[in-house]
């Protein structure tokens, strides 16, 4: 394993222990609202702690961007910069609904390199280096190889933070209902990927993400063999948050349900 994705390993079960002491007593969290329907816990503050003291103990220089305490460090002196979520499903976690994980990608020189999605709850470790596949627990994953979107199960995910493209998106789940096998819609983006690479889903999409949610489990999908894009195939999605992944025979076809509904609050 890569020292960079061994550090990262360690950071993510790090902070996957300190959840996993807090479902004990999810009745005691303090518990914060960000936004409406975004919760932050000290839960999340704690991983998200933990996992910056291990990842700048190892590497004092490289830079940050995690999602409780935003950015840290010099972009312009360091080519490393660390991309964090240290509870993606917080709302699943506060109602004791095992679908949430710790997320943790590392970028090079804007490059994604390496990346983690770690479920505490059922244990599952996601890795991927570039140019050395995807892996749970140490078994090789391959996105799967269904060719029909009619055979596909597609994972998804409702807009709650902000309701934008809530008539876009409502616009696409009808269309994709009726010519896929179905849908489901856990809560966790960084898992949604992680189960497009584990070929559990076939496909995915999802509006309005930020970079944290999606970093690691983009790198897991296209090292699995998938596809990744925004909602016209580019690759603009991290800036964007719109992100349409799959293995590739439905990658397309996903695209091709969806793209109609774009408009131009969401290409711009």
């Amino acid at each position: 394993m890569h020292p960079m994705l061994n550090t990262a390993v360690k950071a993510a079960r790090r902070a996957g222990g300190i959840i996993n002491r807090a479902t004990q007593n999810l009745d005691l969290l303090h518990v914060s609202r960000k936004a409406h329907s975004d919760f932050v816990s000290e839960v999340d503050s704690a991983a998200e702690e933990a996992i910056i003291n291990i990842l700048l103990e190892a590497y004092p220089n490289h830079a940050i961007l995690a999602e409780e305490s935003g950015a840290q460090g010099d972009l312009e002196k360091s080519d490393y910069q660390w991309v964090i979520d240290p509870l993606d499903g917080t709302t699943n976690f506060l109602h004791g609904f095992p679908q949430y994980a710790v997320s943790i990608a590392l970028k090079h020189r804007d490059i994604l390199t390496q990346a983690v999605v770690y479920d505490p709850s059922k244990n599952e470790l996601f890795t991927a280096s570039r140019g050395h596949g995807s892996y749970l627990n140490d078994h090789r994953l391959r996105v799967s190889k269904r060719n029909q979107l009619s055979d596909c199960l597609i994972g998804t995910g409702f807009p709650f933070r902000e309701f934008l493209h809530i008539n876009a998106y409502l616009a696409m789940f009808k269309d994709v209902i009726p010519k896929v096998s179905g849908i489901r819609r856990p809560g966790s983006a960084a898992l949604d990927l992680a189960y497009v690479a584990a070929g559990r889903y076939d496909g995915f999409w999802e509006l309005n993400l930020s970079p944290w949610d999606i970093a690691a489990g983009c790198l897991l999908v296209t090292e699995a063999g998938g596809l990744v894009g925004d909602l016209e195939g580019n690759d603009t999605y991290m800036r964007s948050g719109h992100i349409v992944a799959g293995n590739p025979k439905i990658f397309g076809q996903l695209l091709q349900v969806i793209s109609p509904h774009l408009t131009k609050n969401l290409t711009t």
